[in-house]
C-alpha cells in the first residue's frame, strides 16, 4: 500500500521507560494527571553541583526482559533499550518467528552511548591502574551498542544504525528507520532513542557550561520550566521509547493494527552555533517545513505540537519564533506542549519518549500539560497547555527536536486511516 508511490509506514507497538514508569501505560495515566518525574539525584552524589534534581527511572529490574548475565554486560543505556523493545513487539503481536529476520532491523539513537562507564573506567584508572578497567568497557560505551544489544537479543538481521545527533537523535532515528522501510530495505524496524547519561561526568560537563537548572534544588517537581519566565535550563534525565515500524502492507497481511502512521519527516542543519539554536528559529522551521511537506500536508492541518522546549532561555524563545513562521495565523491557536516539564531532558533519548506520548495523544484524545508553567515568559506567547491536560481530539502531531549542533530533525504522526 502507498501513498504517491511510496510505501506508506505505520506504528505497531510502542515501549518506554521513563522517570513518570516504566512502561507505556504507567508513562502516560502520570502524564496526563500532571504529574513530574524529576527528583533529588541518587544514581550519583550531586552535594558538590549546582543542579541536583533529575529524572531517574525508578524501580528498573533488567531481568524482567534478559538474562541476568546477559544484562550485567550491557551499560544502562542499553538495557534500556532492549526493555523498550521488548514491551513494544508484545504490544504489536509480532511473531518473529513468522518473519523474515533479513527484513528486520534496528535504528536507534543515543548523545552519548555508556559515558557513565566512561566516568566509571577513569575511577578505575585513577585508584587501581588501567589493567582493572571492566574487560567489557568498549563493548559497553560505544553509542552503537544499544541497537546492537537490540539486535542481539531478538535475532534481527537486516538493516541495523545508529543515530548520534545530540538531543535530536531520538526523532532522527525514527525518520531514518522510516525511510529505511520506504525504499523497501526492511518490512520492520524497531526504533527510537536510549538514553542513561546520569553520572559525574554528565553533570559536571553540563554545569560547567550552564546548562542545567539550579535554583530549585529543594523542590525537584518544579525544577523543569519551559516556555516560563523563571525557567533557568534543563532538568538532566534518563529513559528509552521505541516503536515497531512496519510498512503498512506488512502489517496488514499480518492482521496487526496500526496506531499510527508516519507521515513525514525533516531535517535540517542551523550551521550556526555548537550548542545553541539559531536565535530566528530559521533552522527549526525548515526542517518543521520539510516534515509537513514530506508528509504532503499544509501547516493548517497539524492539530498539536510536541515541543522539544528544553526550558533554556534562548531554545524556548527560538522554538516559538519557529513556530510562529510555519503556522502562521493559526500559530495561537495550535496548541503545544512540552513533555520535558515533566520527564526532563532525555538527551538522544527524549524523542523516542516523545514520539510515544505523541502517538498516546492521538489515540487518548488528550493533550499532556506543560506543568510548572505559572508566569509565561512575554516572548514565549503560544497556547502551551498549561498546567493541566487537555481534551481535544487530535489527528495530526507535529513533533519537534533540535539538538546541539544546530542539528533538527522532526516528524509527523497521523491517526491511522485505511
Amino acid at each position: 500500500m502507498t501513498t504517491n508511490g511510496r510505501r506508506r509506514v505505520v506504528v505497531t507497538g510502542m515501549g518506554a521507560l521513563t522517570p513518570l514508569g516504566n512502561t507505556v501505560d504507567e508513562f502516560w495515566t502520570a502524564a496526563i494527571e500532571g504529574r513530574s518525574g524529576i527528583r533529588r539525584l541518587t544514581l550519583v552524589d550531586p552535594e558538590d553541583y549546582p543542579c541536583q534534581v533529575g529524572g531517574e527511572v525508578q524501580d528498573f529490574d533488567p531481568t524482567q526482559y534478559m538474562d541476568r548475565k546477559v544484562g550485567r554486560r550491557m551499560a544502562r543505556f542499553s538495557q534500556f533499550a532492549v526493555a523498550s523493545a521488548a514491551q513494544a513487539l508484545e504490544q504489536s503481536g509480532l511473531d518473529l518467528d513468522s518473519v523474515d529476520r533479513r527484513r528486520a532491523g534496528v535504528l536507534l539513537g543515543t548523545g552519548g552511548g555508556g559515558y557513565p562507564n566512561t566516568d566509571e573506567a577513569m575511577r578505575t584508572i585513577l585508584t587501581r591502574g588501567g589493567s582493572r578497567v571492566d574487560p567489557l568497557y568498549m563493548a559497553k560505551m560505544l553509542p552503537n551498542m544499544a541497537a546492537a544489544n537490540v539486535s542481539i537479543q531478538f535475532s534481527l538481521l537486516g538493516y541495523t544504525n545508529t543515530v548520534s545527533t545530540a538531543c535530536a537523535a531520538g526523532t532522527q532515528a525514527i525518520g531514518d528507520a522510516v525511510e529505511v522501510i520506504r525504499r523497501s530495505a526492511a518490512d520492520v524496524m524497531l526504533a527510537g532513542g536510549t538514553e542513561a547519561g546520569i553520572c559525574e561526568l554528565g553533570l559536571a560537563g553540563f554545569s560547567s557550561m550552564k546548562a542545567l537548572t539550579t535554583s530549585r534544588n529543594d523542590d525537584p517537581s518544579t525544577a523543569s520550566r519551559p516556555f516560563d519566565r523563571d525557567r533557568d535550563g534543563f532538568a538532566p534525565s534518563e529513559g528509552a521509547g521505541v516503536l515497531v515500524l512496519e510498512s503498512l502492507d506488512h502489517a496488514t497481511e499480518r492482521g496487526a493494527r496500526p496506531l499510527a502512521e508516519v507521515l513525514g519527516y525533516g531535517v535540517s542543519a542551523d550551521a550556526s552555533f555548537l550548542v545553541a539554536p539559531s536565535e530566528d528559529g530559521e533552522g527549526a522551521a525548515r526542517a518543521m517545513e520539510a516534515a509537513l511537506e514530506d508528509a504532503g500536508i499544509t501547516a493548517d492541518e497539524v492539530d498539536y505540537v510536541s515541543a522539544h522546549a528544553t526550558a533554556t532561555d534562548i531554545g524556548d524563545i527560538t522554538e516559538t519564533r519557529a513556530l510562529r513562521r510555519v503556522l502562521g495565523p493559526r500559530a495561537e491557536r495550535v496548541p503545544v506542549s512540552a513533555m520535558k516539564s515533566q520527564v526532563g531532558h532525555l538527551l538522544g533519548g527524549s524523542g523516542g519518549v516523545e514520539a510515544v506520548a505523541a502517538v498516546q495523544t492521538i489515540l487518548t484524545g488528550r493533550i499532556a500539560p506543560t506543568i510548572n508553567l505559572e508566569s509565561p515568559d512575554p516572548e514565549c506567547d503560544l497556547d502551551y497547555v498549561p498546567l493541566r491536560s487537555r481534551a481535544c481530539e487530535v489527528r495530526t502531531v507535529l513533533k519537534n527536536s533540535f539538538g546541539f549542533g544546530g542539528q533538527n530533525a522532526v516528524l509527523v504522526f497521523r491517526a491511522y486511516e485505511a
